[in-house]
Order: C-alpha cells, then structure tokens, then sequence
C-alpha cells in the first residue's frame, strides 16, 4: 500500500460524535483507507499521463517552429477577419518586422501597393480559392521600404469540423525565381553551344579524314611525276649527248633538212626548262599534299619543336593562295623561335587570324596586314595589326566567346577565335585582343620558347 496517506479524514467523519466514531466498525475503516489509496493512485497515473502529453505537445510546437524557421519561402496564417495570426523567419526577414509585431495586424499591411491589396482580395475571394488554391503575383513592402514582388499561393484555412477559420498564404520573392530561371537558361544555352561544337569538331574531324584520304591519294602520282621527271633527265642528257655525237659527223641532205624541219636543235634546247617546270610543279603539288595532311592531323600529330616562322610564313602562302590573293602581308621576325606543340594546331590559329585580318580590312582600298614577331624574355610574341575599322568596345568582351561573331550569315560560324583561344592556352600561351592605338584591330600570339637542349660537355 502506498506510504502517503492523506493528514486529515473526510469532513462528515472529523465532525462525527465520539459515540458515532465509536460505533463504526474496524472494516470500514479500511475500506475508507482502501478507496483513498485507489484515488490517490489515479491521480497518480492522471499526473503522468498528463505530463506526458504536455511533452508531446510542446515536442510538437517546437517541430512546427522549425519548420517554420527553415523555410525560405514566406509563410502568413490569417484569421477570417484578414488579421495575421502566424508568421514565419523567412517573412519577418523580407519585411523587417518581428512575429510579436505583426500579430494581429491586419494582412493589408504587408503589401506595398493598392493595385496588390484588389489582386490579392480577389484571389482569396476566387472559386479556386476555395476548392484547392489560387496562386497572384503581389508586391510586399521590403524592409527598406522598396516593392518586393512575391509569387504568393492562397488556400483556405479550416478547422476539424471542416469550417474555414482564415487564410494560408505561402510564397517565394520573384527575385529567387527569376534568378534561378536565368540560372537553367544560361545552363541550356551553354547545352546548345556544347551540342554545336560537339557536331562542329565531328564536322571538322570528318573533313580531316576526308582531307587526309585525298592527300594520301594524290601523294601517289605525284611521287610517279616526281620520279619519271628525274628519269627523264638522264634521259634527256643521254639522248642528246648521242645526238650531238652524231650532228658532229657529215650528214646527208635529206637528214640536215628533217633535223631542220623538225626543229631538233630547239628541241633539245628547250627540254632542261620543260624538266625542270615540270618537276617544280610537282614539287610544288608535294608541299600542297604535305600541308594538307598536316592540317588534316591537328590533333594526331606528336608534340614536339615547331619552328614558329615556317608556320606563320606557311599561314601567310595558305591565306593569300586561298581568300586573299591581294592581301599585302608584312612579316618582320628578329629570328627564328622554336616552340613546343602541334604545328598543324599553330597553324590553324594564325590563319584563323591572318584571315579574319584580311576580312576586316576587305574594306579599304589598299588592305594591309602587319605581322611582327620577336622574343620576350623566355616567350615569343606574334603580334597581328591590320588596317581595318577596329573592333567595337562593345563586341570586345565577347570576342572570344563560342558562336559570336559580326560576319555576315554564311561568312563565319563565330568559333575560330574561340577555338584559337583554347589552342593558344593549351599550348601554355595566351590570345588576347583589341585596338591599336594607331587604328585597326590588333592581336598578339605569345607562347613560351622551347627550354634549349642539354649539350654535354666533354670530360
């Protein structure tokens, strides 16, 4: 039995007479004690119970305010009558209020305008409402006092019994919104462009194995042209060694008339320069085969030592023989610069830029192009200054970005320089651009010099 009895008997047995307490029988008594002890038991278990219940329920207040402080979007709880009951951090933040201000405080307070506070009656008075939501834009009035625009939801509020009691409105600043749609739009804009040089650099790698079979198949004859050309030479040296052998004997009429008549002397005259025309044409076709089917292996060959003044002088025969016949090229070097990387990668930058020179220029009489190159400490500098209009201050931060360009459609595809670019700082060096202070664009190439070999030295 419990040790805690109750310090006084009930009031109609404290006031009994002597004789009525001497009359109740010894088990009343403990019936008495035993109905106390079973009621101060249930207000025991009644005690815990609700102990228990009060921990819960202030478990749960406390789950519900950190729900409510974890929230970015805006959260505001209305009575029927439009006064704010409940709030959120997200919002006291956003407006610069605290809860306990805002408390009570009709909903019309919040909002920064008038044409808000009709969208926003209309949208709490709308049929969708009522049945699920309405979603209107509004604007809050920010903490500073500035318009905030706000993507509000509004759904009714109802208790157990089904009855609507207020408002819940739950929305995000338009400001997070349109950042993250500028965010997915840059995303697949930069999708589109990968997608574009992905199908470019295939394009490209397709025209360098069609290039390259073309150059392989060409190599062939020429190398017979070439051949046949030396054979002929010996050839040609016998045949008139004989012939002059036998013009030095007496010779009949009839033969001094045929060898007048069929011009044999010129003949033979003539057959050094024909040989040698024909083997410097073919010589000619070989380098054209050979520049092909380095430019159609840009990314296979090895990296090794490029002599960067073969490379420009290749680019400057490449681009006046291919778009810009007129094109006057000055090439000025104080000597020859070796490079580490891939000559056909180089290549494809100077002519890229030898060509947009020429392209910029077009428009001048007299189109001009000035290429110095020369040493820097441990790097070499090609610098490329044309005579055209300049380049615009507002196209020069993007002149190295993917796909722009300000060529006509059809005349440029706005990668060249992109690609160029990315060349340039594989290589270890940099591109960069802009105008020169005399007019005209003006592009400078720098890339580190090749370290000079060990040479040993004797012991």
């Amino acid at each position: 039995m419990p040790t805690h009895r109750p310090s006084a008997l009930p009031d109609h047995i404290a006031h009994a007479s002597g004789e009525q307490l001497a009359q109740v029988d010894e088990a009343v008594w403990v019936d008495v004690i035993r109905q106390m002890d079973e009621v101060y038991a249930r207000l025991v278990d009644d005690e815990v119970a609700l102990e228990e219940k009060n921990a819960q329920l202030e478990a749960s207040q406390q789950f519900i305010f950190s729900l409510l402080s974890s929230m970015s979007d805006v959260l505001i709880a209305c009575r029927g009558d439009g006064a704010i009951e409940q709030t959120n951090a997200a919002l006291c933040r956003l407006v610069g209020e605290t809860a306990q201000a805002l408390h009570g405080q009709p909903l019309q307070v919040l909002l920064a305008d008038e044409a808000s506070r009709e969208r926003l009656a209309r949208a709490l008075a709308s049929p969708e409402a009522q049945r699920g939501g309405a979603t209107v834009e509004v604007a809050l009035r920010g903490a500073q006092g500035q318009p905030v625009p706000v993507d509000l939801n509004c759904t009714l509020r109802r208790n157990a019994a089904g009855k609507s009691v207020g408002q819940v409105l739950v929305g995000r600043p338009m400001g997070e919104i349109k950042r993250a749609y500028h965010a997915l739009r840059e995303a697949h804009e930069a999708l589109k462009r990968t997608q574009a040089q992905l199908l470019h650099s295939e394009k490209l790698a397709s025209l360098g194995r069609l290039v390259a079979g073309v150059a392989h198949e060409l190599n062939n004859p020429i190398s017979f042209v070439l051949g046949n050309v030396h054979a002929l030479e010996r050839y040609a040296a016998r045949i008139e060694q004989y012939l002059n052998a036998v013009h030095a004997l007496p010779q009949p009429p009839e033969l001094a008339a045929l060898r007048a008549e069929l011009r044999l002397d010129s003949l033979l005259a003539d057959l050094p320069s024909l040989m040698e025309g024909t083997r410097e044409g073919a010589q000619r076709t070989a380098d054209i085969v050979g520049g092909l089917r380095r430019f159609s292996a840009i990314d296979r060959e090895d990296h090794g030592l490029v002599e960067l003044t073969g490379v420009v002088e290749r680019a400057i025969h490449w681009v006046r023989k291919g778009t810009a016949p007129g094109f006057d090229i000055t090439f000025e070097t104080d000597g020859p610069a070796q490079v580490m990387g891939h000559a056909g990668q180089l290549l494809q930058v100077l002519m890229n830029l030898i060509q947009n020179a020429s392209d910029a220029a077009s428009g001048r009489s007299e189109p001009r192009l000035v290429i110095r190159m020369h040493r820097q400490g441990e790097q070499v500098q090609v610098e490329l200054h044309d005579n055209g209009s300049g380049i615009a201050p507002e196209h020069l931060p993007r002149i190295f970005d993917p796909f722009f360009t300000t060529k006509g459609v059809g005349k440029g595809t706005g990668l060249g320089l992109s690609i160029s670019y990315g060349i340039a700082e594989r290589h270890g060096g940099t591109l960069t651009g802009g105008n020169h202070p005399a007019g005209g664009a003006c592009f400078r190439l720098t890339l580190p010099l090749a370290a000079p070999l060990a040479v040993s030295q004797p012991s």
